[in-house]
């Protein structure tokens, strides 16, 4: 893999991360358990991240940046602003609300009334700009240039990476030994983090829909690249392009990557419900149907580690 001008992710990075947000994110638990495959039933440790502060692994990258800011005295009284409408605007929802101080989300003016509620709930002000989500963030990042705002990024920021690699630090104290870890991917700052974190012996493998592959499309030419996005799971796993950060951080790393169809994303988050009574977002469920496909296999002294990351989701089409 070749590598571009961002600087990787580093494992003392996470561990300054780790500082920084263990009292204030939740350490989530895991769950053994046995999982149906097409190769039979495979023990499995199920990292329940969707567990997280407001339903998502997001609140660790975003409360670590917002902390990070706040310590190097670059924290002002306009707070942060971030354009998405999703998981990454609920971090930094949370996020403002640890450290007490403003949060501005920036979404497209067709999003949906649901999620502008729910922002609004945590205490957000949003603003609604432009009609594609290119369109909210240029003006979220004018806003921030601005008023002096930190302006957070859904996956591409060093300290939103360091903070979801602590993930990784806490599965090395929960589960002994080598890990095969699986991880959905949108635009790579979860599997970035994960890599910054991982040990000699250790698998990553970063599972995607075959219709929004970023990773996938960027390791077969040499380098990031935009892609057209075709998944049910594009909600929650859309980006464009994987990230300058997460490309540079894997570039040295044993990092797989696997795609799964719509089909399998699907039935592998109806299976999650009907066995263990789990309900998550279809990108999260990307991850299990990796595994159920067979297109992960552990060896022998490795536990099958799955990172169920997040359940912001519908709950009337399971």
């Amino acid at each position: 893999m070749s590598t571009n001008a961002a600087r990787p992710v580093t494992v003392a990075d996470v561990r300054r991360a780790r500082g920084r947000i263990a009292a204030h994110v939740r350490r989530t638990p895991v769950l053994r358990a046995e999982l149906d495959t097409v190769n039979g039933r495979v023990p499995v440790a199920f990292k329940l991240e969707y567990l997280q502060l407001g339903g998502s692994f997001k609140a660790r990258g975003s409360v670590n940046a917002v902390m990070a800011a706040r310590e190097a005295g670059n924290l002002s009284e306009s707070g942060v602003v971030v354009a998405s409408g999703g998981n990454a605007a609920i971090g930094a929802a949370h996020a403002a609300r640890i450290v007490g101080t403003r949060c501005t989300v920036v979404v497209p003016e067709n999003a949906p009334p649901v999620k502008v509620t729910a922002l609004r709930d945590l205490g957000a002000e949003v603003r609604l700009h432009g009609s594609k989500y290119h369109d909210a963030a240029e003006f979220a990042d004018a806003l921030a240039t601005e008023t002096g705002a930190l302006l957070l990024h859904a996956y591409d920021l060093p300290d939103v990476v360091a903070g979801a690699g602590t993930i990784a630090l806490e599965l090395a104290a929960e589960v002994p030994g080598p890990q095969t870890v699986v991880a959905c991917v949108g635009g790579g700052g979860l599997l970035g983090g994960l890599a910054a974190a991982q040990r000699p012996g250790d698998r990553l493998v970063g599972a995607e829909p075959t219709g929004a592959s970023s990773l996938h499309q960027a390791i077969e030419a040499g380098g990031p690249v935009s892609v057209e996005l075709d998944s049910i799971a594009a909600d929650s796993l859309g980006a464009t392009r994987i990230g300058d950060i997460c490309w540079s951080t894997i570039a040295d790393k044993t990092v797989e990557s696997v795609v799964v169809s719509d089909d399998e994303i699907i039935a592998a988050r109806r299976m999650l419900w009907e066995q263990f009574r789990i309900v998550v977002e279809h990108g999260t469920a990307t991850a299990v149907a990796a595994v159920v496909a067979g297109l992960v296999t552990p060896a022998p002294d490795s536990t099958l580690c799955v990172l169920l990351c997040g359940a912001n989701t519908r709950l009337d089409d399971l």
